[in-house]
């Protein structure tokens, strides 16, 4: 029951963007459509994970040798290894993915959602199994914000917004919007 109230508390509670507030660059500018959207869900789901996976093992090496003060030097390096791996196999298996993400893919390597996830698995003192439950929801969470946001700024494109209001202000807008949404959530589950 734990590890169910782990995966929905990082989806809707602590979701990465919407209430913590990390990996906006990302969020903003992938956000146009959906397709390139979903494709870069996919990826940060992939990179958290498997980074929070390595990161716990190194961590508790880290532990063991006491150098815990290398830890984010540690974890940054791992995030941008797995990042050069991914950018390679989606510019090899999807060009189009590729070249939609620009120059946002690389940027993944400093996204600090990425990162501030490693870092808090670590401090929450997770177990293997409660990092993976924890990653998996903070990458959904983070897809499925991206996922309705970018669905919502492909509607607006419909709409007739006055002139002072378009392009990146009101995507702020929205975002602040979708913000407030995501903090009915907020009494929900705190873990």
């Amino acid at each position: 029951m734990k590890l169910f109230f782990i995966f929905l508390s990082a989806i809707l509670v602590n979701n990465f963007v919407l209430s913590k507030f990390l990996g906006i660059c990302p969020f903003l500018g992938v956000s146009k459509k959906i397709s390139s959207a979903s494709g870069m869900s996919m990826a940060v789901i992939f990179v958290m994970v498997l980074s929070s996976i390595i990161t716990w093992f190194l961590n508790l090496l880290l532990v063991k040798m006491g150098l815990e003060f290398l830890t984010t030097i540690v974890f940054i390096l791992v995030i941008a290894t797995l990042v050069q791996f991914i950018e390679f196999y989606i510019k090899k298996v999807s060009p189009n993915l590729y070249e939609a993400l620009g120059i946002y893919l690389p940027l993944i390597t400093t996204n600090c959602a990425i990162l501030g996830l490693a870092l808090i698995n670590v401090m929450n003192k997770y177990t293997l199994m409660e990092t993976i439950i924890n990653s998996l929801g903070a990458g959904f969470g983070f897809g499925m914000a991206l996922i309705i946001f970018s669905a919502i700024r492909e509607r607006m494109d419909y709409y007739d917004v006055p002139e002072p209001f378009k392009g990146t202000a009101i995507a702020l807008i929205t975002a602040g919007l979708l913000s407030m949404a995501f903090m009915g959530f907020s009494g929900l589950i705190k873990i």
